[in-house]
């Protein structure tokens, strides 16, 4: 029998910047058994946790749009700050991720052009290249952060060499992602001269993008953004503001979701029976390592939804303009996703996760960021085989929820 969302109790605590920031999972693993979908006042959200309804309704763009799939600010923002917010990538621009049908279809085609098998397996000598020499900085140090001094390098120079991006941009592209990352989450009292600066640094976001393109149209490269803009499939191919909208998301997406699964992957596999030797030794299996973390913590555990219609998810009745936030990481400690939903297990059967999403929407860099997560842990295993945990205590995520990113990982060689 199905409920209207009015005769429900608005008062579900689920706090993922606060009590729930280091495991949201639990207290969604409890709502779920009865209620999958239940309000959070804080987030201002319908919350999905069960896989079959988050499925039903990323099958259903007629019922559900994207184009508000990201964190809103908590709080309202300076007048100057909402505007450069909105403006940064162009006057109405969306990328690919916020489309929908008919215009997501089209630019999505040639998207998929520079993510192929054949591109990704052409790419993996250059991801492994890239590790190698990240390894051979940190040498041998006894101790370091494995997040900055390897997981957020080792992606940002693969998507930045990926796309054609000079190396001494890259710190900026770093800096710019930072910077969206606070103005979407801002929860509360901020200094407004810090959050202006946030947004002149978008701004400078977007002219960098624009300026980029421009080199490529004139002068094309062996890199990503060479070939949306001029090796389409059937001859189409992505206009210059097309391009220039892209490029910030690819960068954003394409570094900061990488390194939080490397976070993820091996902080639980340090922890989880056999350890890092296990890896070393062959005894867990690269791709089934990677599945599981990111069926177990997944680097992006949600994306938003909002109601075109009058719809029913689940049992709950939600009226036109509810917006949804789809759980893809409690979708993953459900039991359709692994044979040991609660515990980290390599090899349990994880690949049913929904970490990439699903529908027209999924990632369409999964086959890069597997090619690009295995191409790491293989180096590291051949080249630091000793590593553990570092004494102290264990590391916190950062308070940026539905981004699931460790502070930091101090790791040792042994």
């Amino acid at each position: 029998m199905s409920v209207d969302s009015t005769q429900l109790h608005e008062d579900r605590s689920f706090d993922p910047y606060g009590a729930h920031r280091d495991d949201p999972y639990a207290f969604l693993a409890a709502v779920g058994e009865t209620e999958p979908v239940f309000f959070a006042p804080l987030l201002g959200a319908w919350c999905v946790t069960r896989r079959d309804d988050m499925i039903a309704v990323l099958r259903d763009d007629r019922n559900f749009s994207a184009r508000d799939h990201n964190p809103r600010p908590a709080v309202a923002l300076p007048e100057d700050v909402s505007r450069m917010l909105r403006t940064w990538r162009g006057a109405d621009a969306l990328a690919v991720g916020s489309l929908d049908p008919p215009e997501h279809t089209r630019i999505r085609e040639v998207l998929n052009v520079g993510f192929t098998p054949a591109r990704v397996r052409a790419f993996e000598p250059a991801m492994q290249a890239i590790a190698t020499d990240l390894v051979e900085r940190i040498g041998d140090a006894e101790e370091f952060d494995f997040i900055t001094e390897f997981a957020v390098p080792y992606s940002l120079e693969v998507i930045g060499r990926r796309l054609g991006i000079p190396n001494e941009y890259l710190e900026r592209c770093r800096t710019w992602s930072e910077q969206r990352i606070e103005l979407m989450m801002v929860r509360g009292h901020t200094d407004l001269d810090r959050l202006r600066e946030f947004a002149h640094g978008l701004m400078e976001f977007g002219a960098f993008a624009r300026s980029l393109v421009q080199e490529r149209l004139t002068s094309p490269q062996d890199d990503l953004i060479s070939e949306l803009l001029h090796e389409g499939k059937g001859g189409r191919t992505l206009t210059a503001d097309e391009a220039s909208v892209m490029i910030p998301t690819l960068i954003f997406a394409g570094h900061m979701t990488c390194a939080e699964a490397l976070g993820t992957i091996f902080f639980q596999q340090f922890r989880a029976p056999g350890g890092w030797a296990g890896v070393v030794d062959g005894s867990t299996g690269v791709r089934e390592l990677v599945e599981e973390g990111l069926r177990f913590d997944s680097p992006l555990a949600g994306m938003y939804r909002t109601a075109v219609n009058d719809v029913v998810v689940g049992d709950i009745h939600l009226p036109a303009g509810s917006r949804l936030l789809l759980l893809y990481g409690a979708a993953g400690r459900g039991g359709h996703s692994s044979a040991c939903p609660a515990a980290f297990s390599p090899g349990s059967g994880s690949a049913s996760h929904l970490a990439f999403g699903h529908g027209i929407h999924f990632c369409l860099g999964a086959g890069f960021a597997r090619a690009e997560l295995e191409s790491a842990i293989r180096v590291l295993a051949t080249r630091m085989p000793g590593l553990t945990l570092a004494p102290g205590p264990l590391p916190r995520h950062r308070p940026v929820f539905p981004l699931r990113a460790l502070t930091e990982l101090r790791v040792r060689q042994g």
